[in-house]
Formats: C-alpha cells, sequence, structure tokens
C-alpha cells in the first residue's frame, strides 16, 4: 500500500512539474497596435503636386527683325492697354523690300481676320453668360419654393462663373487681335512709307496688366516675332496638377479640391474645371515611364491673405474624387494582401483571427469596407509578419 502511494506522489509531482514548466516556457501574448472599425464619411482624395499660373498669358514679341533697346519695364511692373514696353530700330532695308511689303499686306489681312473671329467669340461668350445667368436665376427660385436640390444651385452657380470668366477672357482675345491689327497696319504704313534710314517703332502692351517675364532685357538684334517679354494679370491664377492617366479617369469637372502648402496659414478652395483629353508621358523618379495628363483647377471662394501668390509657385493639391457619408471605415495600415485580395486581423477573445475582406475604395489614411467587417471592431494595425491565425495577443494602451 505504501509502495503504491509512493509511486502516485511521484508521478502527480512529475506531473506538476512538467505543467509549470510548460506554462513558464510558452510564449506570452503578442502586443500589437489595434484600432476599431467605424462607420462615418469616406472620401477618395487624389494628393499631387501643382503649381499656378495666369490664366491669360501674352508673350509681346518684335513684329520686325532690327535693333530692340533696353528694355525699361521689369517683371511686376503693371501696364495699361497700349502703353509702350519696347522701342525697336528698323533698318530701312526691311522697310524697301518687297517681300516684306507682301509680307506686311498678309499680316493686316491675317489681323483683320482674327479680328472678326475674336469678335464672334465675345458674341458667342455673351449670349452664354446671359443663359447661365438666366439658368442660375431660375434655379434660385425653383430652390427657394423646394423644388429644386442644392447641386443643382451650385452647379448653375458654378457654369455662370465659368460664362463671366470666359466673357472676360473673350474680350481680352478681341483686344489682343485689336493691337495685332494696329500693329500689323503700323508695319504696313511704315512700308508704304519708304523712307530712307532708319526708323523707330513702338511696341505697346496688347492689353493691361503686369509684366511677368523680361525675355529679352539687353539691347540686341532681334528678328521678327523674337519674344520680348511675357504680360498677364497675377491675380486672375489657375492651378495645373500632372496626374496619372489611371487616377484621371475618376475625376470629373466640378470636383472639389483643397489647395495646401502655397505659403498660408488655410488651404485654398478650388474645383477642376478640366481635365485635357490628351496625356503625356514622364519618367518617375524610380526610372519608370508614367502616362500622365493634366488637371486644370480654378481657385474659387475668399482668397484672403494670398495676394502674394504668383505666377509659377508650388501648390499641393487635394481632388476629392468620391464622397460617401455613411460607410464602413477601416484603417489602411490594418490591411494586407492575401491570395489577390485584402484581408485583416480582428481581435476576437484575446485572439488574432484572419479575416477576407472587400475593400470599394481606399483612401489615404482609410479604406471604406464592402463586405467582411462591422463597425465596432477591433483590428489589429501593421500586423507583424509572424502574426498567424488563432495567436494571444494583447492591444497597447
Amino acid at each position: 500500500m505504501g509502495r503504491h502511494l509512493r509511486r502516485a506522489l511521484i508521478a502527480a509531482s512529475v506531473l506538476l512539474a512538467a505543467c509549470g514548466a510548460f506554462l513558464a516556457l510558452r510564449p506570452g501574448p503578442l502586443l500589437v497596435e489595434a484600432a476599431q472599425v467605424t462607420r462615418g464619411r469616406f472620401a477618395a482624395v487624389v494628393e499631387e503636386d501643382g503649381r499656378t499660373r495666369v490664366r491669360d498669358r501674352y508673350i509681346v514679341s518684335a513684329p520686325v527683325a532690327g535693333r530692340v533697346l533696353r528694355l525699361a519695364v521689369r517683371p511686376g511692373d503693371t501696364v495699361g492697354r497700349g502703353d509702350p514696353v519696347a522701342l525697336i530700330l528698323v533698318a530701312p532695308s526691311a522697310l524697301l523690300s518687297p517681300r516684306a511689303r507682301r509680307e506686311a499686306e498678309e499680316r493686316v489681312g491675317a489681323a483683320e481676320a482674327m479680328l472678326q473671329q475674336a469678335g464672334a467669340l465675345v458674341e458667342r461668350a455673351a449670349a452664354q453668360q446671359v443663359q447661365a445667368e438666366a439658368e442660375a436665376t431660375r434655379v434660385r427660385a425653383l430652390l427657394a419654393r423646394g423644388a429644386a436640390p442644392f447641386q443643382q444651385l451650385e452647379r448653375a452657380d458654378l457654369a455662370e462663373r465659368s460664362a463671366a470668366r470666359d466673357m472676360l477672357a473673350a474680350e481680352r482675345r478681341r483686344y489682343a487681335a485689336e493691337h495685332e491689327l494696329e500693329r500689323a497696319r503700323a508695319l504696313l504704313t511704315a512700308t508704304e512709307a519708304m523712307e530712307n534710314g532708319p526708323d523707330r517703332q513702338e511696341i505697346r502692351a496688347p492689353v493691361a496688366g503686369q509684366i511677368l517675364r523680361v525675355l529679352q532685357e539687353s539691347e540686341a538684334v532681334v528678328a521678327a516675332g523674337t519674344p520680348l517679354l511675357e504680360l498677364g494679370d497675377p491675380a486672375d491664377l489657375e492651378v495645373v496638377v500632372d496626374v496619372l492617366t489611371t487616377v484621371a479617369v475618376g475625376i470629373v469637372p466640378g470636383a472639389p479640391v483643397a489647395i495646401e502648402r502655397w505659403g498660408g496659414p488655410a488651404p485654398l478652395q478650388g474645383r477642376v474645371r478640366r481635365v485635357e483629353p490628351g496625356a503625356f508621358t514622364r519618367v518617375s523618379a524610380l526610372g519608370v515611364e508614367e502616362q500622365r495628363v493634366w488637371v486644370v483647377i480654378d481657385l474659387v471662394g475668399p482668397r484672403e491673405g494670398s495676394a502674394a501668390l504668383g505666377d509659377g509657385f508650388r501648390v499641393d493639391a487635394r481632388i476629392t474624387v468620391e464622397e460617401i457619408e455613411d460607410a464602413v471605415l477601416v484603417p489602411v495600415s490594418a490591411l494586407f494582401r492575401r491570395g489577390g485580395g485584402w484581408a485583416v486581423f480582428v481581435v476576437q477573445d484575446g485572439a488574432a483571427r484572419e479575416r477576407r475582406v472587400d475593400i470599394a475604395s481606399r483612401a489615404a489614411r482609410s479604406a471604406m469596407v464592402a463586405d467582411g467587417l462591422a463597425p465596432g471592431e477591433t483590428v489589429i494595425l501593421f500586423p507583424p509578419s509572424a502574426l498567424r491565425d488563432g495567436a494571444r495577443v494583447r492591444t497597447a494602451r
């Protein structure tokens, strides 16, 4: 009897020692970072670098070959329409040439045709502006009676502002065409005069604005058509951003844009005016050829404090491609690839459970879940490569 009791006690001691060793050597729960699945507003945003540019720029060039004197204007100078900006000394041989006379006559004819075309554009822009204003007035009346959605009013207001800008651009083109006609007639008059000796010809600003760049600052002999300076209105800016063509297909005119990192304290508001139809090839920093396309953005809303923003300034553009008010959201850092799809680790009863999920769309920080997760569930962020399904975990506080 005593012998059997001793054997039982020894066996129990060995079993207890084995259990203690197992518990002591068993790895503890893995410490992980976790977050909850939430429900809220989802916005798919395209973030790219961009730059500002003057909407309508004019390049003032030499009308004839000759010696252009040193320009007195400097970048930033304000000039009015018709103000002299350069002076060129034309050699008499250029005026007496029969070929030059024929070219001058052709320039007058071409300038007259351009002026007629510009006048037609002004008439069309004026008609579109009247139509846009009438449509905006009609939508406001319908909205006051509750017969139209607010989004229709936003579209009507955007169309009204676009029509006003198109009207302004058409008038400026007409002014430029008038200036071109005056310059062509002046050249023809100088050619017909057949004067001996050098002749002076003033080059005048085609429109009112500021000098953006002086391309030929020093005195020099130039050929006809040589660019001398750029002229524009720095207060009338737009933003251009180049994006991948695969991303551009989801960008539509009117999409809201936030202009950030332009140098001011608050973002500027903008809207996509157009996605240009032609793409171009650019080599990335990694040496990969990419097909990209230009997206043109209008600045809208108040621009307090942004008066110093000029032509060619660098900005960051955040283009909103998609907005869902009531969506199931999961942090992007919780997602990982599994078998051609997406998966996450869900924390259940202190263990990590791998689960496949369907992702409808992704943004920079969060993704919209179509199926597989419910609000309130806890997912593991940045899951380590050693984590396996069923492993014990402990979330960091």
